[in-house]
Formats: structure tokens, C-alpha cells, sequence
């Protein structure tokens, strides 16, 4: 009886390590989803123009948080977890300190650029003067996602991962409550009371914007305290720790700082040579609307930033969510070198990135008009002619986001940035013919956009299939799934014939996707594209199973 107990326990324990274990895995991409569905409920708040205008504040932030987070957060979670193994103690905190203190000087010098050169930034980044009032608004956002991202590291590089992910939902919770709060707020109590005294409507989505982004401050000053909070109560535990240290010497600081920059750089390349497009693209844009004389340019962006961008990056991130667990896995069997495992996870990978993005991609593109329309209020026709043309989008980050952490993971950073540099350099030719010479608006970004991904997915792939001797299988991996998508899709697109006039277009959305997982698995199934195994994986995994052996599939 006793033995039954432990063994119950255990399984108990075994599941509780499992479930934070994910937790930790999942929490940026789940984070990153909110911060995009952020969007949808703005958007019918503060209207397109004033997401246009929240757009470049927003992009800012973003660029700024990725440097921090990716460059000096991660190098030091690393330089941290190496003294910590090893007894180095003192090492560590001293590492802590020299990242606060990079951390610190840095996001204050970003600050206070944002400050005294909000309105040329507005004017000369974006040729948006209106967006003068949100970009000045993130300055002390700035500053806090610094600070935030420090302690970040340091928790992670004390094995403390749970808790780092603890911060990132109550991060992106009080961003989506403080964003939509505060643009409203101040949307609905000044801005359109201003506009009618100044007798421009530009003037209350100005305001609305500069009151989104205030709520990313307070999203930031939230996180920062619980963080505070976190490392208050093991403050005493780790002074504790530091009477037990085993180094030989403490490092000096410069030895520390010169390590910290000399690692950050390269990855923080990486990250916001991977985000920047954005703002570049808004700026060929607003150009592109300046010679053909397009007065409602920042509304149209705002569609395209609001609408087109935040679905597609949706569906994107729902791909990454499908194989984020297994970058670990397959790193790990690089560790060991174990190549052949390693590329057979990486075939089973690509396989997972093909089975949900084609699907997704294509119900997107179907459903386009219910999707706009059900969800958002104001311009639509751009939207769905967007949605229509780009989803291909979302394979191909999948494939980007796939290689290019497994390469980080391989320590390939060098391969890394030449590949997205290679990107982005073709993305601005890309914009530069489509939208400055050919003046082909919203659909010339989309195609830009298309160009980078397609180039960095293709790069990133080649550069990891050359160094572990990778090859492609076609047929299971790739062509039966994208069928089966194929023939889901026609249904979708029978449904989005009859359904909208009848039970409109949020219950077409909700049936169509229903109908179209069961139909689009079936298929899998009756092409033994998925395995007993990973049918057991899937919700129902009884029933599909069942049809499986039913069919002699399995």
C-alpha cells in the first residue's frame, strides 16, 4: 500500500516538473500571441488611424525590448548558469551587477534619445509627425523593459524559469488591460474633445495612441515590481549562497562587461535585424501614400499594421507554439552528437510546421472577409485583399523561426546574422521597387515581406541542413499535408459562400474551423501523414486512433 502511494506521488511530481517544464517552453509564444490579439479589440477602440499612430511607438518598444531581452538578458542567463554550476557564486552576482549597470545606462541613453527627438523620429523614421505623442509616451517604457529584462536573466540563470515566465504573463495580462484601458481612456476623455476644439480628427487618434502606449508603461512598472518582489524574498538565500563560494578568483568587472557586450552584440543583431522591417516598411509606405496623395494613409497602415499583420501573426505564432518543444529536444541530440536523432527530429519538426501552417494559412485566406469583418470595425477591402495574397506568410516564418533557433542553439550566430542580413538587405530592395518605384501601396509591403521571409527561411535551412547533413523528406512532410489543405480549404470556401448571410461572420468562422480540423485530421489519417503515436497526442486521440485501425491506417 505504502509502495502505491510513492508511486502515485511520483507520477504526481513527474507531472507537476512536466507542466512547468512547458510552461516555461511555451510562455514567449503564448505571451507573443497576447501582445498581437491586443490589437483586434484596440483597433475597434481607437479606430485604424489610431493604431496607425500607435504603430511606430509600438515598433519601437518592441526593437528596444528585443535588445535587452535577446542580447544582454540571454548572453547573461548563460554566463550566470556557467558560475552557478561550477560554485562561482560571487562570479554570478557580479555578472548581475555588470548587466544592471549596461542595462541601466543603456535603456536611460534610449530613453532619453526618445525624449528630446520624439518629433524628428516621428517625422524622419516613419513620416508620421502625428505619431509625435505616443513615441515620447514609451520613453519610460523603455527604460523599465531594460530593467526588466535583467532581472529576467538573472532568475533564468539561477534556474529560477517558472518564475520568469510567472513575469511574462503578468506582463502581457496587464499590457492587454493597461492598452486597451488607457487608449480608450484617453481616446474617448481628451482626444475627441480636442479634436473638435483643433478641428482634426488626427488630433483624437494622437491621443488614443499616446494613451495605448501609456499602457505599456504601467504594463512595465507592474512587472518590474513583482520582479522586485521575487528577488526581495531570495535575497536572503542567495546571500546565504555566497558565503559558499568555490571560486579561485572574483572577476573584475571590465572582464564581466567586456563578456557581457562582446556576446550581446551579435544576438542582438539578430534580433532586431529580424523585427526592424516594420518601421522601414511604414516609412516607404507613408512615401508611396505622399506621391499618390492618399489622405488617409495612416488609417490605410493601420489596417494593414492592425488587421493583415496581427492575423497573420497569429496563425504564425500558433505555428511556432507546434515546435517549440521540440528545439530543445533536437539541440540536445546536437549536444550529444547524435546527429541521426537530430535529424530525425528535425524531419519530424518540419513536418509539424507544414501540417499547421498550411491549414491556417489557407482558412485565413478563405475566411478572409469573415475574419476582417466579424472582428474589426472600419476598412475592409484592404484587409481582405491583404489576407488573401499574403498568408503564405506564416509557412515560411514557421520554417525561419524553426532553423533559425536551432541555429542558435548550434551556436551558428555568425551563420545566423548573415542570413538575416541577406533578408533584410533583399526586403529593402524589395520595398524600394514595390513601393517607392512601383507605388503599389499595402500589396508592395506584403510582397517585401514576402521576400524576407521566404529568402531568411530558405537560408536558415540550408545553412543547418549543410552542417548536420540533413535531407528533406518531400512527400509525407510536405506534399500530403499541403493536399489535404488544399481539399479543407474548398469546403471553407463552400461555407464562407452560405454561412455569412445566415448566421453571420464570427459563427462562420467558428464552424468552418471546427469542421475543417475534424475533415483536415481524417485526411492525415487515410494518408498515414501522422502516426498512431502522434494521433494519440491529439485531443480525441481515442477517436482518431480508433478510425485509424478502422481504416487499417494503423
Amino acid at each position: 500500500m505504502k509502495l502505491h502511494k510513492r508511486e502515485v506521488s511520483f507520477g504526481a511530481d513527474k507531472d507537476q516538473r512536466s507542466a512547468k517544464g512547458s510552461l516555461t517552453v511555451y510562455a514567449v509564444g503564448i505571451t507573443y500571441m497576447i501582445s498581437l490579439i491586443i490589437r483586434i479589440p484596440l483597433s475597434r477602440m481607437i479606430g485604424d488611424a489610431g493604431i496607425g499612430l500607435f504603430a511606430p511607438a509600438f515598433e519601437i518598444f518592441s526593437l528596444i525590448t528585443l535588445f535587452f531581452s535577446y542580447g544582454i538578458s540571454r548572453t547573461m542567463t548563460g554566463l550566470i548558469r556557467y558560475r552557478m554550476k561550477r560554485g562561482q557564486y560571487k562570479s554570478a552576482r557580479k555578472v548581475f551587477h555588470e548587466a544592471f549597470k549596461i542595462s541601466l545606462l543603456l535603456g536611460a541613453f534610449f530613453s532619453l534619445i526618445i525624449v528630446f527627438a520624439a518629433g524628428p523620429l516621428s517625422e524622419i523614421l516613419v513620416l508620421e509627425a502625428m505619431s509625435r505623442k505616443a513615441v515620447f509616451v514609451c520613453a519610460p517604457a523603455v527604460l523599465l523593459t531594460a530593467l526588466v529584462n535583467v532581472f529576467r536573466g538573472y532568475f533564468n540563470g539561477n534556474g529560477f524559469g517558472v518564475l520568469v515566465a510567472h513575469s511574462h504573463f503578468i506582463e502581457k495580462v496587464t499590457m492587454l488591460i493597461a492598452v486597451l484601458s488607457g487608449g480608450r481612456f484617453v481616446y474617448e476623455g481628451y482626444g475627441i474633445k480636442a479634436a473638435a476644439l483643433y478641428q482634426n480628427d488626427a488630433v483624437a487618434y494622437a491621443y488614443g495612441a499616446m494613451g495605448a502606449v501609456f499602457g505599456l508603461v504601467i504594463a512595465e512598472l507592474i512587472t518590474l515590481i513583482y520582479l522586485l518582489f521575487v528577488f526581495a524574498l531570495y535575497s536572503g538565500a542567495w546571500k546565504r549562497q555566497l558565503m559558499q563560494d568555490n571560486g579561485r578568483r572574483l572577476e573584475s568587472g571590465g572582464e564581466i562587461a567586456g563578456m557581457l557586450i562582446g556576446s550581446s552584440i551579435p544576438v542582438a543583431l539578430i534580433a532586431v535585424f529580424s523585427n526592424v522591417f516594420m518601421l522601414i516598411d511604414q516609412r516607404f509606405f507613408n512615401y508611396c501614400m505622399n506621391r499618390t496623395l492618399q489622405a488617409d494613409r495612416t488609417a490605410l497602415w493601420g489596417s494593414y499594421y492592425g488587421k493583415y499583420a496581427a492575423l497573420t501573426g497569429i496563425g504564425a505564432a500558433l505555428v511556432c507554439l507546434t515546435v517549440q518543444g521540440s528545439i530543445g529536444k533536437t539541440a540536445a541530440a546536437y549536444e550529444r552528437e547524435e546527429y541521426r536523432i537530430m535529424r530525425d527530429r528535425i524531419g519530424s519538426a518540419v513536418k509539424k510546421v507544414c501540417i499547421t501552417a498550411f491549414p491556417t494559412a489557407i482558412i485565413l485566406a478563405v475566411l478572409a472577409e469573415p475574419f476582417v469583418k466579424g472582428l474589426y470595425r472600419g476598412e475592409s477591402e484592404l484587409a481582405v485583399s491583404m489576407l488573401r495574397q499574403g498568408t503564405v506568410i506564416i509557412f515560411f516564418y514557421g520554417i525561419a523561426f524553426l532553423f533559425g533557433q536551432l541555429m542558435i542553439k548550434m551556436r551558428m550566430m555568425i551563420e545566423l546574422l548573415i542570413s538575416v542580413g541577406i533578408s533584410l538587405a533583399l526586403h529593402i530592395f524589395a520595398v524600394f521597387l514595390f513601393v517607392k518605384k512601383g507605388l503599389l501601396g499595402a500589396d508592395g509591403v506584403v510582397y517585401s515581406v514576402m521576400v524576407f521571409m521566404i529568402i531568411l527561411a530558405v537560408v536558415c535551412f540550408a545553412f543547418v541542413s549543410r552542417k548536420v547533413q540533413y535531407r528533406q523528406e518531400w512527400l509525407y512532410s510536405f506534399a500530403f499535408p499541403a493536399v489535404a489543405a488544399c481539399l479543407c480549404g474548398l469546403l471553407v470556401m463552400l461555407f464562407n459562400k452560405l454561412l455569412p448571410d445566415i448566421v453571420g461572420n464570427v459563427p462562420t468562422i467558428l464552424i468552418s474551423c471546427l469542421v475543417n480540423a475534424v475533415l483536415y485530421i481524417l485526411l492525415l489519417i487515410v494518408l498515414r501523414v501522422i502516426h498512431e503515436s502522434e494521433a494519440s497526442e491529439l485531443p480525441f486521440g481515442v477517436i482518431w486512433v480508433t478510425f485509424g485501425r478502422m481504416i487499417g491506417a494503423y
